[in-house]
């Protein structure tokens, strides 16, 4: 069994107009706990960090007209955007599933939100659904 399968799901990004107007229904009425606000302008979006259980979900507001989640937004409006995986190899993870015919978005790990490394799978190779293998040290 490969060492890079998903360990968890780490987090569930859901993509927002704005932080700001959806904050309070996921801390007040949801009562989850914001941990962190950041930027990460490579992928030109905002995000902050709600802790639920083991998991997180990630609230993401573009910062650009041309960011992927204002794209996003306009085609498919406001909602879940991706899931991610935990793993503990994401050059590992990338590789082998390259090799089962998987098209990935990323065939790089790149620097994502909270100091992880990500890559995308594309959701053409996953039944319509956005993968992001996620790699925490």
């Amino acid at each position: 069994m490969s060492k890079s399968i998903p360990k968890k799901i780490d987090h569930i990004g859901i993509a927002v107009k704005s932080i700001q107007d959806s904050l309070a229904f996921y801390t007040e009425v949801l009562q989850m706990e914001l941990l962190a606000i950041e930027e990460v302008n490579s992928q030109k979006v905002k995000v902050a960090f709600l802790q639920v259980g083991e998991s997180k979900i990630e609230l993401l507001e573009p910062l650009s007209e041309d960011s992927p989640i204002a794209t996003f937004i306009k085609k498919r409006g406001e909602g879940i955007h991706h899931v991610a995986f935990g793993v503990s190899s994401i050059e590992d993870r990338i590789q082998e599933i390259k090799i089962k015919g998987v098209v990935m978005i990323h065939n790089e790990p790149v620097p994502g939100a909270g100091g992880a490394q990500v890559a995308f799978l594309h959701p053409k190779s996953a039944h319509g659904v956005l993968y992001e293998f996620c790699e925490k040290k």
